[in-house]
């Protein structure tokens, strides 16, 4: 299928051939009639993209701060690659569309194939001719309202949340600032509401259109322009000016705060809803005494991935209008003729004229307000599979398969996301033992990324063409966590050797379920990614160390951070606790250094639960503690090892300063490059194990056991009591 796509760091735009998405449950897969361009949003990240390394970081100013904070705990060489990989991408474009429903997933029931939906979100909504939406960013368009009309619901429930924040009533009077799409509609929802409507706009075309949408009269933000705009006003409102403005311009001039601020009246609402300068003239609106509300895109539910990606809905009785129900009742407008939407659409051209287009709207050149992109009502190449058993989403390499002479090993990935993409498979790519063969990711554009950076055969969305290619040696499972057991199980069945990505299980239950596959399958080819005790550094700080590890005593502080606020790590609930998902790390470093198993584990939470202190005893006597914390400084070392036993002390300091105490000396040993965690290492020495057939690096006793230990240190913090393994 083709989609659009975009290179953030050369600024390409390209309509790619990519595999169709699979249907996944708590949604539907909908085949794209139109999608509409945000000639504001869209056109601001094209245009961010062809600015230079130092130009796109005055842009992000608050990407730049992690990236500092990186380079304190990453070193600048390891920052730098993950920089690269997320800029050297492709990405899409595009959040509002209309189709007609291909497929239902799971829990989607309430839609039928070959209904009228309208669809948003910036990763759901895309310039692509199929895509999967889940149910709560769906919904179905009424009889009567063209296709063309609906692929405008996302920008128009933008407009209407707006509207909403204003709490504007019959009779009030309202000032519009930026005549774009969003304030044209904003336009056509306040006029339709019984409100006064005003607008400035720098382009004139646009002020005559707000006009016909039912404003009393538009300008230009000159003074000229402000002067016929507040006359209209006093004239409209007995004198007392705007009780509302709308900001819904962009850029960075700071005039349109500063016109909101003299055309409102004393106490009104300033709403913004646009991405602009917000420089707010103190003694201006101090004396009016003025209320600044923000507009956060759709409505309720936006961000949140509880509602969005998993379909929980806010009570009724307490949200009234979330985003799904502002996108419905914006289409329900449409059919009753509150508002006048086709006078808004400008042009419609086909997909493959995309990066014409786009370079006629950044140039000026092709003007208008709604312009769309249309799709063939039907193809065969979308509705049907490449072959009867290539599967959906997937181009199958049909090279047959034989054992190459020297041992090459074949691998497929299942996820291919920033880890992945920043380590594992520049690592793998490099290794002239190793043949990329397939990768399958959730998302289309990721697929074909990692295909077109690291050069497997073939790349899709279905996972079971990866699992069920006999010509594969090997499987990794680079996916979210929930889904790691059952992956595993299911490769290990399939006669793969497996190497998935820590945690190994989220529960006893999947634990037990991947031992009971190793015990029925005979298959026990099975690595976990517990990297750190392959890292050189600790290695040589362990040689050093030598002599007997009975009875030690060691610590093992964490320095983890706050999570991203739309991390997928943050989703407890599906996903596991933050420790549960990273703490067998530490807790299979400590069972590798002292050579011993976990017996005992007691945890106690703070005030934030994220915040722990872990006690393990071991099998030799010997005690840990593992202090993991997320409130702590950024630039604070995110890793800190220290051990002691029979005289001698070691520390290990982020993995670029190792210390070693024995007897009357002391030997320090340092890095000064790249931090290394012991990634590379791991990965050779998995596929050694893979290509010769010789165990795997940890044995499978070894990972049984520093997953239990993690699992318990749930319970214990629940509990407040010592777990016994």
């Amino acid at each position: 299928m083709k989609q659009l796509a975009q290179n953030y760091r050369s600024g390409e735009l390209t309509v790619l051939d990519v595999p169709p998405p699979a249907c996944r449950a708590g949604g539907v897969l909908v085949r794209s009639l139109y999608s509409l361009i945000s000639t504001g949003t869209e056109l601001m990240k094209v245009q961010e993209s062809k600015l230079s390394l130092v130009g796109k970081a005055r842009a992000r100013p608050e990407q730049v701060r992690q990236v500092v904070d990186a380079v304190t705990q990453q070193g600048p060489v390891a920052t730098y690659k993950k920089v690269m990989n997320r800029l050297d991408s492709y990405t899409p474009l595009g959040y509002s569309l209309s189709g007609v429903v291909m497929e239902i997933g799971a829990g989607a029931e309430e839609f039928s194939v070959g209904q009228l939906v309208a669809c948003a979100g910036n990763e759901h909504a895309l310039h692509s001719e199929i895509n999967w939406v889940p149910t709560n960013l769906c919904v179905p368009v009424p009889d009567g309202v063209a296709p063309q009309l609906a692929s405008f619901a996302t920008v128009g429930a933008i407009a209407l949340h707006g509207v909403r924040r204003c709490e504007a009533h019959l009779g009030d009077t309202a000032c519009v600032i930026g005549l774009g799409l969003v304030g044209q509609i904003a336009v056509q929802l306040l006029s339709a509401s019984g409100v006064t409507v005003v607008g400035l706009d720098p382009v004139e075309s646009r002020c005559r259109l707000a006009e016909q949408g039912g404003a009393l009269v538009c300008a230009p933000p000159s003074r000229e322009g402000l002067d016929i705009v507040e006359a209209a006003l006093v004239a409209a409102s007995g004198g007392i000016g705007a009780d509302h403005v709308l900001l819904v311009a962009g850029g960075s001039s700071n005039g349109p705060v500063e016109a909101a601020a003299r055309l409102a009246r004393d106490r009104a609402r300033i709403v913004d809803i646009g991405k602009l300068n917000l420089n707010l003239p103190w003694n201006a609106y101090y004396e009016k005494e003025l209320d600044v509300v923000f507009s956060r895109s759709y409505g309720p539910g936006r961000y949140d991935p509880t509602y969005e990606l998993e379909g929980v809905d806010y009570p009724i009785g307490y949200v009234r209008w979330t985003e799904r129900r502002n996108l419905a009742c914006f289409l329900d407008l449409i059919s009753r003729g509150s508002l006048n939407i086709e006078s808004l659409v400008s042009d419609v051209f086909p997909l493959e004229r995309a990066v014409e287009v786009y370079e006629g709207l950044s140039s000026g050149s092709l003007g208008g307000i709604g312009v769309l992109f249309e799709y063939p009502a039907q193809r065969e190449q979308i509705t049907k599979p490449p072959s009867e058993e290539a599967g959906l989403g997937i181009a199958r390499d049909t090279t047959p398969f034989r054992k190459t002479p020297g041992g090459v090993v074949r691998l497929g990935f299942i996820g291919a996301g920033n880890y992945a993409s920043s380590v594992l498979l520049p690592l793998l790519a490099g290794d002239e033992r190793v043949d990329l063969r397939r990768v399958a990711t959730t998302r289309s554009l990721s697929a074909v990324n990692a295909q077109r950076r690291f050069h497997f055969s073939g790349a899709g969305t279905d996972i079971e063409e990866v699992l069920q290619d006999d010509s594969l040696d090997a499987v990794f499972i680079v996916t979210r966590h929930h889904i790691h057991a059952e992956l595993t199980c299911r490769a290990l069945r399939a006669g793969k050797a497996v190497f998935v990505e820590k945690p190994l299980a989220l529960t006893e239950d999947e634990l037990s379920r991947v031992l009971d596959v190793v015990t029925e399958t005979g298959n026990n080819r099975l690595m976990v990614g517990f990297n750190r005790r392959f890292a050189p550094l600790l290695v040589e700080m362990r040689s050093r160390f030598g002599g007997s590890m009975s009875g030690a005593v060691a610590r093992y502080s964490v320095n983890a951070g706050k999570l991203g606020h739309q991390s997928w790590y943050g989703d407890e609930k599906l996903e596991g606790s933050r420790f549960a998902g990273e703490g067998g790390h530490f807790i299979d470093t400590l069972s590798w250094w002292l050579g011993a198993r976990p017996t005992e584990v007691f945890a106690m939470a703070a005030q934030d639960p994220h915040d722990l202190q872990v006690e393990l005893r071991f099998d030799n006597g010997s005690i840990a503690t593992i202090t993991y914390t997320t409130n702590g400084n950024p630039r604070y070392p995110k890793e800190v090892f220290e051990i002691a036993a029979g005289g001698r002390t070691a520390r290990l300091d982020n993995f670029r300063l190792a210390q070693v105490w024995t007897g009357r000396r002391r030997r320090v040993q340092r890095t000064w490059g790249a931090v290394d965690k012991g990634q590379r290492q791991q990965l050779v020495r998995f596929i050694e194990a893979v290509r010769s057939d010789t165990p795997m690096p940890i044995p499978l006793a070894s990972l049984s056991a520093t997953t239990r230990a993690t699992l318990a240190v749930a319970r214990s913090q629940a509990e407040r009591h010592p777990e016994i393994l």
